[in-house]
Order: C-alpha cells, then structure tokens, then sequence
C-alpha cells in the first residue's frame, strides 16, 4: 500500500456505514448461489419444464458471473469503484425482480443470466473497497467481517430458500433481494467514496476473449459431465479441448502483450499467488460440502426440507462465532497458525462425517456441523487478510477478482468430482453388495429377514434392491468426505509458506 492510500485509509470516516452497506450487497449475491436450488422443483413445475432445461437455471448464472469476474478490475478503474458498484447492486437487484417475474424457462434462463453478470462485481468491489476504507493493521477486522458476510450466504441460502418456498412461493427466494438491494444502494450513495479513473487504460479484447472462452467452457463442461457420461460425450470433449486452448492463449497473451488483461506484475507477490491456491482449496471444501449434505440428508436419511435447514443452520451459527473469535485472534497470534488450525478443524468435521451411518443422530450432524463452520471461519478470514497483506494497492481490484473467481472455480470443479465420485463409488458399491444376494445364503434362510427380503417375490427383490442402493450410495457418500478430509490435512503445512500480515497491536511489525 502507497503511502497516500495508507493516510486515505486512516482518514476514512464513517466505516461502519460503509462496511455495512457493502457487506449488504455482497450477501446479497453469495446468498443467491445456492438459495434458488431448493426451489428448483417448484420452478419446474410451474415452468412445466424438464430437469436439462432447469439445470440452465444455475448454469446460467454460474457461467455468467465466472465470465464477468476477471474484467472487474478494469471496469473498476475505467469508470470509479463507487460507480461500478452502485451499477452491479441496481442491475442485480433488478435482475432479481425480472427473475421473480419469469413466467417460462426461457424467460428464466436470460435473467439469470443478466443477474450473474451484474453479480459478479459485488464480492470482489466489496472486498476492494474495504481494503482500501481499514489501514493495514485493521485489515484483519476488515476482511474477518468480509468473510463472515461471503462464507455465511452459502450456508444459509439452502435453508432460507427452503423456508420461503415452503410457507410463500418460490418467486420469495428472488422478491427478498429488492430490500436489501434498496438499502444496500442507499449506503453506497451516501457513505463509499469514488475513487480515481484511469481512462487511458485500453481494455485487453484478445486477453479477455481467451479467458472468457476458457472459463465459461470449462464452467458448461463441469456443469453438464455428469449427465454426458464425461468423456464419453462429443460434447464435453470439445468443451473440455476449448477450455485448454483457450487458457493457454490466454497465458501466453499475458505474458507477451504490452497492457494484458491483467498484470503479471501482481503475481511476483507471494502472498497473492498462494492465496489463490488456498482459495481454490477452501472453495472445493467449502462448496463440495454443501452440495453434499442436503441431498444425504433428504435423500438418504429422508429429512424433509425444512429439518434439512434446521440442521445445517447452526454451521452457519458457527461461522459466525468463528469468525468473531478469528478476527480477535489475528490481533494477537501470527494469522497462519490459525490457518493450519482451520483446515484441522475442518479435516477432522469432514472425518467425523465421513463415519456417518443411515441412523446418524441429529447432535452429530449439528456437532459437526458447528466443527465445520468454525473451521471454515477460522480459514477463511486469515487467508484472506494474509492473501493481500504484502499486496500493493494499485492491484487490488485486479486481485480481489482473481479471487473470488479463483474460489468459484475451486467450488465449481469441487461439486463436479464429488458428484462424479458419488455416482460412480455408489455403481461399484451396489455392484459388490448385489453379487452376495444368493438364494443359498443363509442370511436369507432366517425367517426375521426373510418376511422382508423375500426373494421369491418381486416386492421381496424390490425391497432389497432399494436398501442395496442406499446402502452403496452411503459408502459413496461417506468416501466423498473422507476425500475432503484428505485435501483439507494436505494444507495444514502449507500457510508457512505465506508472509505475516502487518500485526493490528501497536509496536509491532
């Protein structure tokens, strides 16, 4: 950070207004990542549409806001943060309303896709200007508030969307935006700065072109596999040789051209390129998760839609709480043994999950619901004030886009394995548990067992064949978070790779 833009932090007045206000708009849009997908069946029917047509719904918006991540620096810069920001919150708010409105899935489709595109600014313009409101040694306050606001939306979004399409109507998951929207507007207009223009500048069309091409093909590609048996398709081998071109384009554009898109300089910072990484890291567990848990609790323990939200709810408590506690401890303790601690804590709430049974109590799922989302708060907080601590600031909104895509990227690709991984550890499961049933096995011979899984009758087989498939789709699950587990305590050695953050207590550096 230069010197004036450090003087300019210190002097900014009203900083809980502005943090309020741009935390708002932020979960405001990270809400809407996972809200609409409880709703999804309700929409269908009323669309009378079919499930390849309702999937559009969510990649619309994901394939949407990837494209329009990268280029928020630029736009930040070319026309003023302040205005950039005011910009995205009226046109997602009001994208949110035409989204309530849809009355075919076409109509849908276009305005999630118009609602993805104005989103994508919120999170990393949010980050930005509150690096830039909080001097250096607040910064771990700053971006420990920021985190609370990113990392809850998810986590709430299932069960409020339950809750509101259950007692109200789908449309409520979109209708609850225009509040926030209003008020979110509101305090940007009165409370956040502008900052200078740089309108000489030209914007990157080749660098852009590439990333853009890369990224939303490899979003369609991890979207669409599972139900295109992979590369077994046409279509996802093209997406998937699109993707790989196209990066490499953009790489070696990056490196040759006289302004790219955006500045390798950014990247000799060490803290900056590992934060990255990390970030993916904790978008696949975080993401991978929560895509996880809902349908094991619905569709294999039977929970309805609302105990779905009840359980997973108090994960977001947590996160709250963690991150308060992680906030205050940056304060005192170098933040990257709270990072190590964090993926600890969180390898071991994806172990204990990873022991689940189909009788799993609910206080276990709540305990290590509570374990996950303290884990979470305690990564997610540090990494992101030690990821821009030794960062300068003419590239943070360059920086804090590269980081939110980077997280969407890690979830994106998280949910696609695990749910490949699921699909094909439930087909081996089933396949090995089958080969047992025998009308000689004397399992079946005992009279308890017999008058259940009666062999010799279709409901007997049909019996038997649903309790084999809940039981390999368990296994299936249960292999997933044991993988998480895994990725998580890899990570544990790597924040040492990291420089400390400035320290917020006085007399130290």
């Amino acid at each position: 950070m230069t010197a004036a833009a450090a003087t300019a932090a210190e002097a900014a007045p009203n900083r809980g207004f502005i943090t309020a206000s741009v935390m708002m708009a932020t979960v405001m849009q990270v809400i809407d990542t996972t809200i609409a997908n409880v709703a999804l069946p309700n929409m269908q029917g009323s669309f009378s549409a079919t499930q390849d047509q309702m999937a559009w719904v969510l990649t619309s918006y994901i394939v949407a806001a990837a494209i329009a991540t990268p280029p928020v620096g630029f736009l930040a810069g070319r026309f003023g943060r302040r205005r950039l920001f005011l910009i995205a919150v009226v046109g997602f708010t009001m994208t949110s309303m035409l989204c309530s409105a849809a009355t075919s899935i076409e109509q849908m489709v276009v305005f999630r896709l118009l609602q993805g595109t104005f989103g994508a600014a919120l999170v990393p313009l949010s980050q930005s200007i509150l690096l830039a409101t909080y001097p250096p040694e607040q910064r771990g306050k700053a971006m420990a508030m920021w985190a609370m606001g990113v990392m809850i939306g998810p986590i709430l979004g299932p069960s409020l969307g339950g809750y509101l399409t259950e007692y109200y109507s789908w449309r409520w998951v979109f209708y609850i935006n225009l509040p926030v929207g209003v008020l979110a507007f509101m305090g940007i207009v009165a409370f956040v700065p502008e900052t200078e223009r740089d309108v000489e500048r030209p914007f990157d069309w080749y660098g852009f072109a590439y990333l853009s091409i890369a990224i939303g093909t490899l979003q369609i590609m991890l979207d669409r596999g599972e139900t295109q048996d992979w590369f077994n398709s046409t279509e996802i081998i093209i997406e998937a040789v699109l993707a790989g071109l196209s990066f490499y384009m953009f790489l070696v554009h990056t490196l040759t051209a006289k302004r790219p898109f955006l500045e390798p300089a950014m990247f000799k910072d060490r803290n900056l390129s590992l934060g990255l990484v990390f970030i993916f890291i904790v978008g696949i567990v975080l993401l991978a998760t929560l895509a996880l848990l809902p349908p094991f609790l619905q569709s294999l323990l039977g929970f309805p839609v609302l105990l779905t939200g009840l359980v997973l709810a108090p994960t977001g408590v947590a996160t709250m709480a963690g991150t308060l506690v992680a906030s205050r401890l940056m304060n005192r303790f170098d933040a990257r043994y709270l990072l190590s601690i964090g993926f600890l804590i969180t390898a071991w709430s994806q172990w204990e999950t990873s022991l689940f049974t189909t009788d799993v109590s609910i206080e276990l799922l709540i305990y290590t619901g509570v374990l996950r989302g303290f884990g979470l708060a305690l990564l997610f907080s540090p990494l992101t004030t030690l990821t821009f601590a030794t960062l300068a600031s003419q590239y943070h909104n360059y920086a804090t886009s590269m980081f939110s895509l980077l997280r969407n990227l890690g979830s994106s690709i998280g949910v696609s394995v695990v749910v490949f991984m699921l699909a094909q550890s439930t087909q081996i499961n089933h396949e090995a548990l089958a080969s047992g049933i025998s009308m000689f096995n004397p399992i079946f011979r005992v009279p308890a067992v017999a008058s259940i899984y009666d062999l010799n009758t279709a409901v007997g087989l049909a019996t038997l064949n649903a309790e084999i498939t809940r039981q390999a789709a368990l296994v299936g699950y249960l292999n997933d978070f044991r993988a998480l587990t895994y990725l998580a305590l890899l990570a544990i050695p790597l924040p040492f790779f990291l420089r400390k953050a400035p320290s917020a207590r006085p007399g130290r550096r």
